[in-house]
């Protein structure tokens, strides 16, 4: 079964937390503190593997959690690191949250981050200070990212056959190819993409695919075009094979339908390179198809016969010097050195700080002092206070004094919040 579409939840690992501990040994007077901090929580990739072509595995698991860092042990033991996850996806798979594109896996052992794990927590041997030499005060560790992905398969091929149902699409991609598709004399015989490499010389070939048949309303859900049509997308050239067996006037109207729903479907389609075929010429009315075909659109059509391999050869030249050209002049959809995902913000953005009013308390926004306030002990005397520390180093205290803050007011950052003294 071939199944492009996916959608999973990618958990990574929680941090682990740091330890409060000190060294009580014999014959070592004032031994101090010796907290170890928590391990890293397990991060969670994508990784592109050329030996799948679906999304088939994705229908039986769809929920991936990273394990979590472990805690600090005393003696400055540090916590072990949580183990990262490693997800195969085939080649040309697109990961999305939402309407953002995070990833573009293109390339064989490709590996992109999708959710990051939580830093682990300083042990208390970090908060030592000379007017505080026993901190009874150790981090928590950082929560992992939690994302909800969409997956999408657009199959990576450098050329792709359009046409109707019938018109002799997977009876070329065969006579072609070491593809095997379903052959039948009844419409839509292909129900999935296929592929197949075309071998033109010793060190020559391209990869050709066919999507099932078009028929009108298949950018729009008619049919099967409108969950193939993807799959051509990135293809370098459209090989447009029209029905040789049909009367001049309707085989016309035929490749007037699939532009139009090349069009409708993506207008970028019709900017591809594309190539005019007209099948079945070992019929006696193909002859009249490819001279009103020729005659209608001013450039050359190519007449071809799968069942005698009459004009197959020259059709898959011309889609391979057309390919090379397309590469040569790099208007193609080509494949990115390394797709950057989950780009972090500038230090800047990530240290902005906004205060305001909320109702009887006080909102603190910004992203290190919200990280900062998850992994902080707020219930403890000691955790308020170096987070009290952390909020004057940043200047949103003396903000939060301008607004009227005082001592015993509620302060919210983001889903923490404590009493202001």
């Amino acid at each position: 079964m071939f199944v492009d579409e996916a959608r999973i939840t990618a958990r990574a690992g929680d941090g682990g937390n740091g330890m409060v501990a000190f060294r009580r040994e014999k014959y070592v007077p004032r031994g101090g503190p010796s907290g170890g901090d928590g391990g890293r929580g397990g991060s969670i990739y994508v990784q592109g593997d050329a030996q799948r072509t679906t999304l088939l595995d994705f229908r039986h698991k769809r929920t991936f959690r990273a394990p979590d860092g472990e805690h600090g042990g005393s003696d400055n033991c540090h916590g072990k690191d949580g183990e990262d996850i490693v997800i195969p996806v085939p080649l040309g798979t697109l990961v999305y949250e939402g309407d953002q594109l995070l990833a573009d896996v293109r390339e064989d052992r490709q590996r992109v981050l999708v959710a990051r794990g939580g830093r682990g927590g300083l042990g208390n041997q970090h908060f030592a200070t000379s007017v505080n030499q026993t901190p009874r005060f150790a981090q928590r560790g950082e929560p992992g990212e939690s994302r909800a992905l969409d997956l999408q398969l657009k199959l990576l091929a450098d050329a792709g056959i359009v046409g109707a149902p019938n018109a002799g699409k997977s009876t070329l991609l065969a006579s072609v190819s070491a593809a095997r598709p379903k052959i039948a004399g009844y419409p839509f015989t292909t129900i999935e993409p296929q592929l197949g490499v075309v071998a033109i010389d010793i060190d020559a070939n391209f990869v050709l695919v066919e999507v099932p048949g078009l028929i009108e309303g298949a950018s729009s859900g008619a049919g099967l075009g409108d969950k193939f049509l993807r799959h051509v997308e990135r293809t370098l050239v459209l090989i447009h094979l029209i029905d040789g067996a049909l009367a001049p006037d309707e085989a016309l109207a035929q490749k007037a339908m699939i532009e139009a729903e090349l069009r409708a479907w993506n207008p970028e389609l019709l900017r591809k390179r594309r190539i005019l075929a007209v099948s079945k010429l070992d019929v006696s009315s193909a002859k009249e198809v490819l001279a009103a075909v020729e005659a209608s659109s001013g450039e050359r059509v190519f007449g071809v016969s799968a069942a005698t391999g009459q004009g197959v050869r020259a059709l898959m030249a011309a889609a391979y010097a057309a390919i090379l050209e397309a590469r040569q002049e790099g208007n193609a959809d080509a494949p990115a050195a390394g797709a950057v995902v989950l780009r972090p913000r500038p230090v800047s953005s990530r240290r902005r700080v906004e205060v305001s009013k909320e109702g009887d308390a006080y909102r603190v926004a910004g992203e290190a002092l919200e990280r900062l306030a998850t992994m902080t002990d707020l219930a403890s005397d000691e955790g308020r206070a170096f987070f009290a520390r952390a909020l004057a180093r940043s200047g949103a205290l003396r903000r939060l004094e301008r607004l009227g803050l005082r001592a015993g007011d509620t302060v919210r950052v983001g889903a923490a919040e404590f009493v202001y003294s």
